[in-house]
Order: structure tokens, then sequence, then C-alpha cells
């Protein structure tokens, strides 16, 4: 887990930071209609799948210790991320309107996934709060250094820092969510989109994608445990 902090909190490397700078410059030569519609959708997909996976989430789980729990939570990794590599495969062999297909799965895998975590770590997924805590894994995993050393900083000291939160989703950056995640992505599931390689890509892609989600989360709850005193 400190290893995993220690990696949250790096400073970009050059590359980092000319990638990301490339990726501002082509953000901003896109019409802000584009990413209005580009932030609805996500938006909409994304608290569609949060308020879905609150009634489709396992029911509390009975473990003896932090290795049964995390032993169950490595499975359930194992499970979506085969899930999701055999998805990518196939959309990616299905040419360019079957691939285009794969971003909504896949981002519904992925947080389904963090839901089912969170529960086998104790925490109550229909909370509003956990269910931003998720959003904020998520951005750990699928953002540039420079926004997830600044997510990193907000669930750091999380107890005191959900007293501060409102109520109400519509205050979440949703626009920023949505460049970051695309953004880190854009380059991988492009090549899906290519023919004959698009399968092999698909593959290794969505493999890679869920099982990086799967450790950032776990390093999240345990970090959440360590702040309760539970580890």
């Amino acid at each position: 887990m400190e290893f995993w902090q220690y990696n949250m909190q790096k400073r970009p490397s050059w590359f980092g930071k000319a990638t990301k700078g490339l990726q501002d410059k082509v953000n901003q030569w896109i019409p802000q209609k584009v990413h209005d519609g580009i932030t609805a959708a996500i938006k909409q997909m994304v608290k569609g799948v949060l308020f879905g996976s609150t009634y489709t989430s396992p029911g509390k789980q009975d473990f003896t210790s932090l290795f049964d729990v995390e032993d169950a939570v490595r499975k359930r990794i194992v499970w979506y991320r085969n899930t999701a590599a055999a998805e990518g495969g196939i959309t990616g062999a299905g040419g360019f309107l079957l691939g285009l297909a794969d971003f909504p799965i896949l981002l519904t895998m992925k947080l389904k996934l963090l839901f089912d975590i969170a529960t086998y770590y104790g925490f109550d997924v229909k909370d509003y709060k956990e269910r931003l805590y998720i959003l904020h894994i998520f951005q750990l995993a699928f953002s540039s250094q420079q926004h997830r050393q600044r997510v990193y900083e907000q669930i750091e000291d999380w107890n005191n820092k959900v007293k501060q939160l409102p109520e109400d989703s519509e205050s979440f950056d949703w626009l920023k969510f949505q460049q970051e995640y695309r953004d880190h992505i854009d380059l991988a599931k492009m090549a899906q989109l290519v023919p004959v390689i698009g399968a092999a890509v698909g593959v290794v892609v969505n493999y890679r994608l869920v099982n990086k989600l799967g450790d950032t989360a776990i390093n999240a709850y345990r970090m959440r445990l360590a702040q309760k005193g539970d580890l």
C-alpha cells in the first residue's frame, strides 16, 4: 500500500507532461459543444451504472480476516478481467461499429467491479458518498499523473474530506472526469478499431485496464481501512 501511495504522489515524467500537454491542446481544438455532448453522455451512462449497481452488487459478506477479503476480491477481479478481455476480442474483431460498442460495455464492467470490491471491503454502496469514492478510485486508475496527484490528495484524508462533500452529484466535475478517462485510453482504443489487429489489441488492452483498476481499488480500500484503524 505504501509503495502504491508513493506512485500516486510521484512527479509526472517528462514524457507524461509532454503527452498531457498535447492532449490538452487537442481538447482545446475540439468545439465546446462536442465536449458538452460527450460529457452529458458519459455522465448519464455513469450515473445509470452507479444507480443500478447499488441493487445488483453482492450482499454484505462475512469474512474472518483481511486475507479472506482480498482473496475474494482478487477472484472477482480475475472474473471481470477475463470477461472484459473476451469482450474486447469480440468487439475488436467485429469492425468499426462493433468496436465503438466496447466503450460503454467496458465502462459498465469497470464500475460494476468497483461496486463489488467496495462491498467486499464492507462499505455501503447505497451511500451516495461511497459512490463518490468509487469515482475517485476510477480517476486514480485512468488519469494523467498530474490529475492523479490531485485526486489522491482528496482521498488521502477521506474521513475529513467526506464531511465537506455536497449532497448533490451535479457538483462533481464530470467534464474533467470524461476528458481524463478519454485521454488515458484513446490511443489504445483507437488501435482496437484497426482491422486485423483489433481483436488482439482488444483482448490485451481490456485485460490490462481491468487489472490496473482492480489493483488501484485494493490499495485505495486498504488506505480507507488504515484510516479507520482497521488495518
